[in-house]
């Protein structure tokens, strides 16, 4: 008996060991995963820590009046666990497979292989810049102010279609007689000519010239593209001097929050009605609202902030179905219209179960 008893003492201090071994193992060994968790919230009518240190405001206009404000209508962000140098253990793994607020994505879906966390960083940054002219564009556009867009080719592809008929630095002004205004026109008029010969109107060296290109047809996943082979850039002379100012914050997905802020800025009374509402999307010059990433994160950073509100992209909704905190309200929003509209059922104090939700998006 004493024998039996002294070998299953004996394989279960080896079991014991083996399963610390394991444990240290796991700890140790590098995952092809990193976490998502949610980021700092900062209120667009705010301020935020300059790259000194101190507090400046996140938006600042010049050259008009503006108006007081109050609520918070908060931009949200996602903060990433790990990187190519050094990924999450598989213990912080479980842990984040737990946790609703957080998520585990493959370590190539947020650093591409090739690319070095720097260049991540500074693609972001330019992201980030990018969006804040949009954002300046949508808001200004939305008040009725001139926005002076003018369409300059960036680069030219090697034996594209465009090569020795466009030329960096060309601003295109027209495209087959009708004037351009923004970069998005301007691909949407591509894919319309269908292989059709184009005719753009270009200034190139403060001269007007007349060139012609014929796009060429890429399919990929059985969808057709019509390309020319240029890459873009919509440059603008704002009415008004509009500084958005947010350090250490990557990406395109702040856009429509810092728009709401420089309308609400700009114009009498209180957007939001007083109230705390947070937000995400991408946002180009007329207004569309565009998807983001980490929207699961942001829902959660918002209501741990104290919003009460969340204005959540409509391309975004079959992420957000069924997985909302509690406390927080989504509405479901397409365009910077769509946002102005529920803020202004909030600010009223009416029904926001009428506005469109994610669910309701989802569903369709």
């Amino acid at each position: 008996m004493d024998r039996t008893r002294s070998v299953k003492l004996g394989l279960g201090v080896w079991a014991l060991i083996v399963a610390l071994i394991a444990l240290v193992v796991l700890t140790f060994l590098p995952t092809p995963y990193v976490i998502q968790r949610p980021g700092p919230v900062y209120d667009t009518l705010g301020t935020a820590a300059g790259a000194d240190g101190e507090q400046v405001p996140l938006i600042s206009v010049e050259g008009t009046e503006t108006f007081e404000t109050a609520g918070t209508l908060d931009l949200t962000t996602v903060q990433v666990v790990g990187n190519r140098e050094r990924t999450p253990s598989w213990f912080e793994l479980a842990l984040a497979w737990t946790d609703p607020s957080r998520a585990v994505v493959p370590l190539d879906s947020v650093f591409p292989e090739g690319v070095t966390t720097e260049q991540r960083d500074e693609r972001n940054a330019t992201l980030m810049v990018d969006s804040q002219h949009e954002a300046t564009a949508a808001a200004l556009n939305e008040l009725g102010l001139e926005t002076g867009a003018e369409v300059a080719v960036v680069d030219v592809v090697d034996d594209a279609p465009a090569e020795g008929v466009l030329e960096p630095e060309d601003v295109i002004t027209a495209i087959d007689g009708e004037d351009v205004t923004s970069a998005k026109q301007l691909r949407q008029a591509i894919q319309d000519a269908g292989g059709d010969e184009i005719a753009f109107t270009v200034l190139r060296d403060g001269r007007e010239e007349e060139v012609e290109v014929t796009p060429e047809k890429r399919v990929e996943n059985d969808e057709t593209t019509w390309l020319i082979g240029v890459t873009l850039r919509t440059d603008y002379d704002f009415a008004v001097d509009v500084t958005l100012q947010l350090d250490n914050v990557g990406g395109p997905s702040a856009g429509m929050m810092f728009a709401l802020g420089i309308i609400d800025t700009l114009t009498p009374g209180e957007l939001n009605g007083g109230e705390n509402v947070a937000g995400t999307g991408t946002i180009e010059a007329d207004g569309t609202v565009g998807p983001i990433g980490g929207i699961r994160q942001k829902l959660y950073g918002a209501r741990d902030a104290g919003a009460g509100y969340f204005l959540a992209p409509e391309s975004n909704c079959d992420e957000v179905a069924g997985h909302i905190p509690d406390g927080l309200t989504v509405v479901s929003t397409a365009t910077l219209e769509d946002s102005l509209a529920a803020l202004e059922v909030i600010a009223d104090g009416g029904d926001v179960s009428a506005l469109p939700t994610c669910d309701a998006a989802a569903a369709r």
